[in-house]
């Protein structure tokens, strides 16, 4: 499979490791919106769609819809936490559709369910930025080596996004030399 200028060569494989990889940074925070939210589904939901699609499901409505859902949910939160866990969720369900776009911005389809869980993590920590570097460490460990070179395929993260975007951009560093280290 050959790609025009500007767009990376992406497998449905390929899709399916960064999906698994993204569920796995949610899953890890979703008893922080469960706590804030105990009767709303709406996140779990989420990541159960990724996992689904990073085990052989398709891309499509459900993935869509859930991450979707994951977003109000966010919106209905008490709490900041909350809300960080629930777009870690969202995230997780939108990885699937990484665009094969020689982009930074795609960068945060790959890395942003991870950022945010360790923004999560932080703020139930009483804004411990100790605590998001450790969760960050626990992320780096969870990237296989496919979600690896997937990453290495676009330009590094962009600047902006506040304190989220922070995280992406350490995230993004320490896989990008965690790769060249290999």
């Amino acid at each position: 499979m050959t790609a025009d200028a500007g767009e990376i060569v992406l497998s449905k494989q390929d899709l399916r490791e960064v999906a698994a990889f993204a569920a796995a940074c949610a899953q890890a925070v979703l008893g922080i919106f469960e706590a804030d939210q105990p009767d709303d589904p709406r996140p779990r939901d989420a990541v159960g769609a990724a996992w689904e699609f990073a085990r052989g499901g398709e891309r499509g409505k459900s993935l869509r819809d859930t991450a979707s859902a994951a977003l109000k949910a966010a919106k209905a939160a008490d709490t900041a936490a909350a809300r960080e866990a629930a777009w870690a969720a969202m995230s997780a369900a939108g990885a699937a559709y990484l665009h094969p776009l020689a982009k930074a911005t795609q960068v945060r389809h790959i890395l942003g369910a991870g950022a945010h869980a360790a923004r999560a993590a932080e703020l139930v920590a009483g804004d411990d930025r100790s605590v998001g570097a450790e969760s960050l460490a626990q992320t780096v460990h969870r990237a296989t080596p496919v979600v690896v070179e997937v990453l290495k395929r676009f330009p590094a993260a962009p600047d902006g996004g506040g304190r989220v975007g922070e995280l992406i951009r350490r995230l993004d560093a320490d896989l990008r030399s965690l790769a060249i280290a290999e």
